[in-house]
């Protein structure tokens, strides 16, 4: 689990700038929540283009985690990138004026969703990639939300589990208060992304990388000494979220399908 920081932030920063270009854009913008994977992200991307190519969005709801709020300007001041605060709260509450919801993961969902929706306006404004920041981790499980935090056009981060994403915060510089916060989505008062997930990333990140780096089966994996019930509900998210990880399937009809035959990358022709 180990990870050479200097040789992933070379890889990294080299993956942002090259597929912006790829893709015709010399800009990326960020949604920033005081979070580490966001945070992360923004040091590299500077790096990767300078920090007058990132723009930062941070888009918060009502008073919900006002010290992510604080983190995520102070952040963007450290690294000298342009920001805007977008409070997202008037049009999340008119939608649910008319349709209440007390489930807090519907109302999460919508948050993100909205916040997906400003980034990808402003992306078309300013003419800036948007960069993704799932880990690894979060992935492999599903802790996302379709169309909301999962969408993107590139993401630099979502091959680190989170426990390298540290290694990675530690490397790169970023302060200690954010690297011991808990991590949080902000998406309702006091949650925190372990207590939803029902495991610490530690323990979470051992079982994925026995799962999947290592492809052992789940009862090969218990015998290295891992929890029976944790491994065994970790192999369930994974195979219960594997419709977040690809796109939707296509009937198909034709000899060259999309996603089926048709897998040419972006830049096939040049």
């Amino acid at each position: 689990m180990k990870i050479n920081c200097q040789l992933v932030t070379r890889a990294l920063t080299n993956f942002i700038k090259e597929e912006s270009y790829k893709a015709g854009f010399e800009r990326n913008i960020i949604g920033l929540s005081g979070g580490l994977d966001s945070t992360v992200c923004a040091y590299l991307a500077v790096r990767a283009v300078g920090p007058q190519n990132i723009f930062g969005l941070i888009m918060p709801f009502k008073d919900y985690d006002q010290e992510g709020v604080q983190l995520a300007e102070e952040i963007c001041c450290l690294l000298g990138i342009n920001f805007e605060k977008i409070d997202i709260s008037p049009q999340v509450e008119a939608y649910f004026s008319g349709h209440p919801a007390e489930q807090p993961v519907l109302r999460g969902n919508k948050m993100a969703r909205e916040r997906m929706s400003i980034l990808y306006d402003y992306s078309a404004r300013l003419k800036a990639m948007i960069l993704g920041t799932s880990n690894k981790s979060e992935l492999l499980i599903g802790y996302g939300t379709i169309h909301g935090d999962l969408a993107c056009g590139i993401n630099p981060m979502g091959d680190l589990y989170k426990t390298q994403v540290r290694q990675l915060a530690r490397y790169l510089g970023v302060p200690e208060k954010l690297l011991s916060r808990k991590p949080t989505a902000g998406l309702w008062p006091g949650q925190t992304d372990e207590d939803e997930i029902g495991f610490s990333y530690e323990e979470l990140d051992k079982i994925l990388f026995k799962l999947v780096d290592e492809r052992l089966t789940p009862d090969e994996a218990i015998k290295t000494g891992l929890e029976e019930k944790k491994v065994r509900q970790v192999a369930e998210l994974i195979r219960k979220s594997e419709y977040k990880r690809k796109m939707p399937p296509i009937a198909k009809l034709s000899e060259r399908t999309v996603g089926h035959d048709f897998l040419y990358p972006y830049d096939w022709g040049k």
